[in-house]
């Protein structure tokens, strides 16, 4: 016997209030990084129609940040390109573990729900549905709204106030850290195996050692390397089992 259509939609309401729930706590780190950005794109010399269609068209703190300088060092349009795509590299990842949860879905809606995968989303989604959870389920797509929800409302709110208090809001206040910590909220959830954390621990050092590179390229190389040393430990590992 097939579930009610309402019994399904109560199960899929239940679950985003539980998406939403599993969220807050990121809330407060998620809203001054969204004012530390939105700060940054004024700052930077965009006008506000150009830092309002970047906040909701990218939606990529990190490669937004990455990406400043070099706009406003008048960097090569195709290195700007390169750095926001190294940069969101890790997004790669997290379609390919969450994606295939709602292969059912046409395509205009897997691109829609696409836009709202974040760190958020990744950090609580694999908690609540593993891989082996692959099967059409009641319950997946009303917790992944609700994260992207508290996601996408905490973020845009910090970036708008950023934007339009980026001359009030003094540095001193030390926004900067707080959106650092935000990072490290969500960023800890995700180190789940030895990959992980050898890729985070590279990462981070090659950050710090390459910090004196121009237009923030040691931001890319940082990825690029703490990417490989995560996919060579898998793969060690992966030999060592089979």
């Amino acid at each position: 016997m097939k579930p009610s259509t309402d019994g399904l939609a109560a199960r899929e309401k239940s679950a985003f209030w539980d998406g939403l729930r599993a969220s807050t706590p990121t809330i407060p780190g998620l809203f001054a990084w969204g004012v530390v950005t939105g700060m940054a794109m004024i700052q930077s010399g965009l006008s506000m129609w150009q830092a309002l269609m970047m906040t909701f068209m990218v939606y990529a703190g990190s490669a937004q940040l990455a990406v400043l300088p070099l706009i406003a060092a008048d960097a090569p349009a195709t290195l700007i390109f390169l750095t926001a795509l190294m940069v969101n590299l890790r997004f790669v990842i997290f379609s390919a573990v969450v994606g295939p949860h709602f292969s059912y879905l046409p395509w205009y809606k897997r691109i829609y729900y696409g836009y709202f995968n974040a760190d958020v989303v990744m950090a609580f989604f694999p908690q609540r549905f593993p891989v082996h959870t692959l099967a059409k389920s009641a319950g997946k797509l009303g917790f992944y709204s609700g994260l992207a929800t508290s996601n996408w409302s905490s973020w845009q709110a910090g970036s708008l106030l950023g934007l339009f208090m980026a001359s009030q809001i003094p540095t001193t206040w030390g926004i900067g850290f707080a959106g650092t910590l935000a990072l490290l909220t969500i960023t800890v959830p995700l180190v789940i195996n030895w990959a992980a954390l050898t890729g985070v621990v590279v990462a981070g050092a090659s950050a710090v050692l390459a910090m004196g590179l121009p237009y923030r390229l040691g931001l890319v190389l940082a990825m690029v390397l703490g990417i490989a040393a995560a996919m060579a430990v898998d793969h060690i590992k992966k030999g060592s089992t089979a």
